[in-house]
């Protein structure tokens, strides 16, 4: 499953923005939106497991920053 791009992101706000949804519709885009979120987190965090001292220095975080982020639980921020 590819991750969400902006489109999608865009649509799901949307839905959760309409008044015209029934309290089960908005229940229901808002498990969508909450499990898109956790799966981006999972595969961010995984991808940043996965990067060597080099690429952690480029974008400024030190290796233990890296390892305490990647190994965060997906539905914490």
């Amino acid at each position: 499953m590819p991750g969400l791009t902006m489109s999608d992101r865009a649509a799901l706000a949307q839905l959760s923005a309409r008044s015209s949804l029934t309290a089960v519709s908005r229940v229901a885009v808002r498990i969508a939106w909450v499990c898109a979120v956790w799966v981006h987190r999972r595969r961010s965090r995984n991808h940043l497991a996965d990067l060597d001292p080099r690429m952690l220095n480029d974008i400024g975080m030190t290796p233990r920053e890296a390892h305490t982020e990647a190994h965060k639980w997906f539905w914490r921020p």
